[in-house]
């Protein structure tokens, strides 16, 4: 049983040096005082046992069962789930799978999202289809359930449950397969972040946070409470839900205490068949039943190689001794944002110091904040990329696809997408590298002065002031309009571009209106997720396309740069503090943020 990011028991926390405030308002500067290392990047709970990820790309496996079950390959991962009787992760070198234990059977090819069910699989190609794959167990054919049977479309991430299956559309809908008895494939026809399959039961966040469950619910563990989550995970006969505010909930059965989450402020949750376990700022907590060390801790090393003892029932942990104490990070000097980039669920700010902060989600680690000093910073889906002072290009955050590598050589300008990323050279040729299962990163040759990278496609403006697009066109979004630019934009499905004569004109999908322009000059454009927005010479700020959620619905305030996201906006106010407005489930979206 797995989750991750849209998906099940796991989610990936990369660089975790931010997260004290990581659910709590993840706004600019994601945290005055750092949080204690923490170098576990993914952690999932499977049957009886759990498994972590490094950030090493090493994995560790405990808990009770066979021996070929806790053993993991040599190698470095990216990914991890923990199954019933074998697990799986996705190799750093080929983005291939490994899969052990009971079962080390594993497709060929590339994938970006693996889970593991009862004697089953399922995993997300680079193109964003679904392949599933088992050999039933115990002599049982429970394949014939159809669970190995996922359906067409582009997805973003799956998660595996005892017989049966959830996938997470790009469009952020819901498709359910296998064995739907007990209505555990019915999913709720709405817009989601995440999804998570347990036994006979699932699980999901919504577009606003709220926590939707589906399916049986002989011990309540369907009956999700009320509140703003960011990650739910569906269990055996119970589920667990991380709050925005970084605490834990649990609900359903708890014969064992595994419903019973110990207080603290954590960055991820995964529910077990018996027993649960989540990442804190801190290390791993577990609490459940505790057989055959089932709930053995294990703490990530600290920078100097000491191991920190953290143990079940806490979000907090002691350090062994010689622990080196954390050398606090000084008060920042009073500065004024000068560039602001809203990515999928998270924001990034850049100071007129030349730092970076950033708020929201930090699942992957796209939301931490770097050290050095910056002239550029672009935030992508689940990774963020900027241009140093020394103008090579710095990443960080999610790199299954090879997204967030570093890139050396001399840039001006980057943006980051779902699995790639694009920068302008000082030369004015435009270099991209990660995926490139849509051609995104096959970049038009020729001189540039502007770059934008939409989901799975990227937009470039050329010195002539005409735009060219690649990658994704399943919607017409690299369907660049004929023309005189000065700027140009690319969204999720969409793409905008500002004329000389200060009109927008977009093209693209326009199922929300999002390229249906709001008549009128300006001096900037962003294409979000499916709304846009532009800035007016007079400084308001105008937004059409998708309104829920208010990510329309500009403040008061005179403004100079606008940014659109998924699913949230942000803009740099003339007094160079930046205002959000939005979806927040995240805290990607803060009202007011001050240097």
């Amino acid at each position: 049983m797995h989750d991750r990011g849209g998906g099940g028991h796991k989610l990936l926390l990369i660089a975790l040096a931010i997260g004290a405030l990581l659910l709590a308002a993840l706004t600019l500067a994601q945290a005055a005082t750092p949080a204690p290392t923490n170098r576990y990047i993914a952690l999932d709970a499977g049957r009886d046992h759990t498994c972590t990820l490094h950030s090493t790309g090493r994995i560790h496996c405990w808990g009770s069962g066979p021996s070929e079950l806790l053993e993991v390959p040599e190698g470095r991962y990216s990914d991890v789930s923990a199954g019933e009787w074998h697990n799986c992760a996705i190799r750093q070198e080929d983005n291939g799978i490994t899969c052990w234990g009971r079962d080390s059977n594993a497709p060929d090819g590339a994938f970006v999202d693996v889970a593991v069910g009862w004697h089953f699989a399922c995993a997300v190609r680079e193109r964003g289809e679904l392949e599933c794959w088992g050999t039933g167990g115990f002599g049982r054919n429970v394949l014939d359930y159809g669970q190995a049977d996922p359906p067409d479309g582009e997805f973003t991430s799956v998660s595996a449950g005892y017989l049966h299956a959830c996938g997470l559309r790009t469009t952020g809908e819901i498709a359910c397969w296998g064995r739907g008895s007990f209505g555990r494939t019915d999913a709720p026809e709405d817009v989601f972040t995440q999804v998570s399959s347990g036994t006979t039961h699932s699980c999901a966040v919504g577009e606003g946070g709220q926590a939707v469950c589906w399916g049986m619910n002989n011990y309540g563990q369907s009956d999700a409470p009320s509140g703003v989550f960011t990650q739910v995970s569906a269990g055996a006969w119970h589920s667990c839900g991380l709050r925005k505010s970084g605490g834990v909930e649990c609900w359903g059965d708890d014969e064992y205490d595994q419903a019973n989450a110990p207080p603290g402020r954590y960055l991820a949750v995964s529910a077990g068949m018996r027993h649960s376990c989540a990442l804190s700022p801190t290390g791993a907590s577990c609490w459940g039943r505790r057989d055959e060390q089932a709930l053995e801790a294990i703490a990530p090393p600290s920078a100097s190689g000491v191991v920190a003892d953290v143990s079940s029932g806490g979000g907090e942990s002691d350090t062994t001794p010689g622990t080196p104490t954390p050398t606090p990070t000084p008060t920042p000097t009073p500065a004024t944002f000068t560039a602001v980039s809203a990515g999928r669920t998270h924001t990034c700010g850049l100071r007129s110091t030349g730092t970076i902060d950033c708020w929201g989600d930090n699942t992957s680690g796209q939301g931490a904040d770097p050290t050095g000093t910056f002239s550029a910073v672009g935030a992508g889906g689940w990774h963020t990329c900027a241009v140093t002072s020394a103008g090579a290009i710095d990443c960080w955050g999610r790199n299954v696809e090879g997204q967030a590598a570093d890139q050396s050589g001399s840039f001006t300008a980057v943006g980051g997408g779902a699995g790639h990323s694009c920068a302008l050279r000082s030369s004015g040729a435009i270099h991209c590298w990660g995926s490139n299962n849509n051609g995104q990163i096959a970049a038009q040759t020729g001189t540039f002065t502007a770059i934008s990278v939409g989901f799975n496609h990227s937009c470039g403006l050329r010195s002539n002031g005409a735009i060219v697009c690649w990658g994704s066109n399943t919607n017409g979004q690299t369907a660049a309009q004929t023309g005189t630019f000065t700027a140009v934009s690319a969204g999720n499905s969409h793409s905008c571009g500002l004329r000389s004569t200060g009109t927008v004109v977009c093209w693209g999908l326009n199922t929300s209106g999002q390229t249906t322009v709001t008549a009128g000059t300006y001096t900037a454009v962003s294409a979000g997720g499916s709304h846009t927005c532009g800035l007016r010479s007079t400084g308001a700020i105008v937004c059409w396309g998708n309104s829920n959620n208010g990510r329309t619905t500009v403040p008061a305030g005179t403004f100079t740069a606008v940014t659109a996201g998924n699913v949230h906006t942000c803009g740099i106010k003339t007094d160079g503090t930046i205002a959000c407005w939005g979806v927040d489930t995240s805290g990607q979206a803060p009202a007011t943020r001050s240097p």
